[in-house]
């Protein structure tokens, strides 16, 4: 894999769908979302402007689950709402030991000295939600969780220093690929809103149909709202040294020894929303909780101070 310079535009339909000569979520998607995979390794490699990585995987396997992540009937590892015209549907990846290399090109900007990054994990897994059109299989919402169990990270300052400048060199391109992300948020959420009359409609002909009233419900109950991003880890036990006395330098004497600092962090979890607008709701978040409330109210405040400066200019 290489980073791209500049953005590269949306995938826009399901090859899968395209390939089976259909337009519309159908018996080729259904397929494919049951196979089990089992992959012995694999070896992932990114290069960059300024630095290349590697991701190698030991016994990856990815297979479809139910709303409660657990494995079972494939049948009910979709929730198709015809209502809606959506689909959810739920998968998962696991492997045995992930191992994660990076270091900076020839040509790049960074320090000539920098030392090479590195992290080995044992087990873990991502869990996958996606919600699509039925109509067109394209992607409306997703969720990916990141999920490590105990994890220990001994880090040397100049591989703490490399990581901010990886950090730095990819900002750009992250940028780049959120503003075009955002650029085509509207358009989706304009869909959205134009089918709210319909909703409505619908949800006369619900009370109708007890069936389709029980399954508007379900689907309801594990629908994402707004695509999210998240990572979450067990234990992190963080050890940053200091290796400047394996340094040539004049200022440090033979022998003298740096410091270290040991950070432990348990439940450690990183939530992000990319559509999310300011002011709206957090209820649907993965960890709300009360005190979001006032953070709200807070929001909507500056929300409407900043639409008011813009409506007096």
């Amino acid at each position: 894999m290489r980073t791209c310079e500049e953005p590269r535009p949306p995938n826009g339909q399901s090859p899968i769908a395209l390939a089976a000569g259909q337009s519309e979520y159908g018996f080729a998607e259904k397929v494919v979302e049951g196979m089990f995979i089992v992959v012995n390794s694999i070896t992932i490699k990114i290069h960059s402007k300024a630095f290349h990585a590697s991701f190698e995987l030991w016994q990856l396997q990815g297979y479809s689950v139910n709303p409660n992540w657990q494995q079972s009937d494939l049948r009910l590892t979709r929730i198709t709402d015809p209502q809606r015209g959506e689909v959810l549907t739920f998968k998962e990846l696991t492997w045995q030991t992930l191992r994660i290399e990076a270091d900076a090109t020839d040509n790049g900007d960074q320090d000539p000295v920098t030392t090479p990054l590195r992290l080995i994990t044992n087990q873990g897994r991502i869990q996958i939600s996606l919600k699509r059109r039925t109509k067109d299989c394209n992607v409306m919402a997703s969720k990916l969780m990141f999920l490590l169990d105990d994890l220990l990270w001994v880090l040397t300052d100049s591989q703490l220093k490399a990581m901010m400048k990886y950090a730095e060199s990819l900002s750009e391109a992250m940028e780049k690929s959120a503003q075009q992300r955002k650029s085509l948020a509207p358009e989706s959420v304009q869909v959205s809103d134009v089918g709210l009359p319909g909703e409505r409609k619908r949800q006369g002909e619900r009370d109708v149909s007890p069936n389709a009233s029980s399954i508007g419900q379900y689907f309801d109950k594990h629908d994402m709202k707004e695509s999210s991003y998240h990572l979450l880890i067990s234990r992190l036990d963080l050890h940053i040294c200091d290796d400047s006395h394996t340094r040539e330098s004049g200022t440090l004497k033979h022998g003298m020894l740096g410091g270290a600092m040991q950070l432990t962090f348990r439940r450690m979890a990183f939530d992000y929303y990319p559509f999310h607008r300011a002011g709206d709701a957090c209820k649907h978040w993965v960890r709300y909780s009360e005190a979001m409330e006032t953070r709200g109210q807070w929001a909507k405040k500056l929300v409407s101070e900043f639409q008011s400066k813009i409506e007096k200019l």
